[in-house]
């Protein structure tokens, strides 16, 4: 851990990078924190990635589920999510086992991670669960059909997402009932839109207490917050507030609400509510942001000034440089000009498995891109989405942020190297920087074999940093 041409010309280019775009098109997968990748076994370390993190193979230091990087990062927060319950290291392995034998694919990832979170949401044979072994069966659940929902598109059955995130809400809203004391339930307003939100307490919460927002990422579910936050924020004393924002769960899947470059209006509303209840204590909320959610997270703190603390993780400016070159280079300042790209000189040479990657990568900022893929299509219209992951740079608004920020970083991050850097340097309220390595086996995006440490880091700096308000 340490602190501290022409136009020919142009199109031979393009074509030229179509091989690199095909083994680059794996970086896309992995932008969320619940980041999975649909191409081939043999997609190469993505774009962006530390040249040792290329030499060492799938996973540097880490141990290899899967011979695809980007599947074996997904087995790796499988697995760390089991720590807090959201996983079982035994259920893991013994599906990855399956998976490997079947051959690697999605259809086969979602095949054995749904068929895992089914049985789990019965009963098991031959005795009758108490509470606490139904709750966390269905939080594991929660896991595994969280894992099969990535993955869908590039599957057999596109058409069941929505109903694979169904099943997974189901099971965290189970999850979240036979919880004591079970989490307050509410829609808060993001315009016209209620957000769902869940309010964690601690068992025996009086007073007002310090509350910490948590933010998901641009493809992570609730219980990734689980295990990311809540749990470590319960432990402490503190209130935790997880929600689904646009383009994240139900607003995505089932409302059809797609991100917004302006999360100040997402957290907003999210911080009214928390301050009219009795048990918040308005000087002291705290928010974070997961994944991309490290570009989304500072966004709303550089305009909401009653957040107290703010933790990016990792710091993010402009996600759209989490796409690979090949991928950006198709966008052009022209509309007409960017799909006639795409669809004449790109899509039709992308094989299948990279075809489903990128569906699934834009359709959180694209409703009809989302529901071509779920009829088994490439989407027509390239430019805006990638111009809706453009408008998420806030470059130029860090410099508005007042309150203390944390900004974690990782060692072989994959999809925004440098990036949480070059965030810490152009903040001017208090900072802190903390990079989470392989000597930890904390190393990765989002530190997927080490959440407990991950969560550690971030509750101890939020405590001492709120500890004089």
């Amino acid at each position: 851990m340490t602190h501290s041409s022409d136009a020919g010309a142009s199109r031979h280019t393009r074509r030229t990078a179509l091989a690199g775009l095909v083994g680059g098109v794996g970086a896309l997968m992995t932008t969320g924190c619940n980041a999975q990748n649909a191409s081939s076994a043999q997609a190469p370390t993505p774009s962006g990635t530390a040249s040792g993190a290329r030499a060492q193979g799938p996973a540097p230091g880490a141990m290899t589920l899967f011979r695809d990087p980007a599947f074996n990062f997904n087995g790796l927060m499988a697995l760390g999510g089991s720590g807090a319950g959201a996983g079982e290291v035994g259920e893991v392995l013994t599906a990855v086992n399956s998976i490997n034998k079947a051959g690697l694919s999605a259809q086969s990832y979602v095949e054995t991670f749904k068929k895992l979170g089914d049985r789990l949401m019965d009963a098991p044979e031959g005795s009758k669960p108490d509470r606490e072994t139904e709750r966390f069966r269905a939080l594991r659940a929660a896991q595994y059909y969280a894992q099969a929902l990535f993955f869908v598109l590039g599957s057999d059955t596109p058409g069941n997402e929505k109903q694979m995130y169904e099943a997974g809400r189901g099971a965290w809203d189970r999850f979240c009932k036979l919880t004591d004391p079970a989490p307050v339930t509410a829609n808060v307003r993001y315009g016209n839109t209620p957000m769902p939100v869940w309010f964690f307490r601690p068992e025996g919460s009086g007073g007002r207490r310090p509350t910490v927002i948590l933010t998901n990422g641009s493809d992570g579910q609730n219980v990734d917050m689980w295990t990311y936050g809540v749990q470590a924020a319960l432990a402490r004393g503190w209130n935790a507030l997880v929600y689904d924002g646009p383009g994240q769960g139900q607003l995505l899947f089932v409302d059809q609400v797609i991100f917004s470059p302006r999360w100040e209006q997402v957290v907003t509303p999210l911080v009214d509510w928390l301050v009219a209840r009795p048990d918040v204590d308005p000087d002291k909320i705290a928010l974070t942001g997961l994944s991309m959610a490290g570009d989304l997270a500072p966004r709303a703190a550089a305009f909401e000034k009653r957040i107290a603390a703010l933790v990016a993780m990792p710091g993010c400016l402009v996600p759209w440089l989490g796409f690979p070159p090949e991928v950006r280079q198709i966008l052009t300042p022209s509309k007409a000009e960017t799909n006639n790209i795409w669809n004449k000189e790109v899509a039709p040479e992308l094989p299948p498995a990279d075809a489903a990657t990128l569906r699934k990568r834009m359709e959180p900022f694209s409703i009809p891109a989302m529901l071509d893929a779920r009829e088994g299509k490439t989407f027509t219209d390239f430019y805006t989405p990638a111009r809706r992951i453009q408008a998420l740079d806030i470059t130029n608004v860090v410099g508005r942020i007042t309150m203390p920020t944390l900004v974690l970083d990782y060692e072989f991050e994959q999809f925004y190297p440098g990036q949480a850097r070059q965030m810490f340097d152009k903040l001017t309220s208090p900072k802190d920087y903390v990079k989470l390595t392989a000597a930890q086996g904390a190393q990765l995006h989002c530190s997927p074999m080490a959440p407990q440490l991950h969560c550690e880091v971030v509750f101890d700096w939020l405590q001492e940093t709120l500890s004089g308000n």
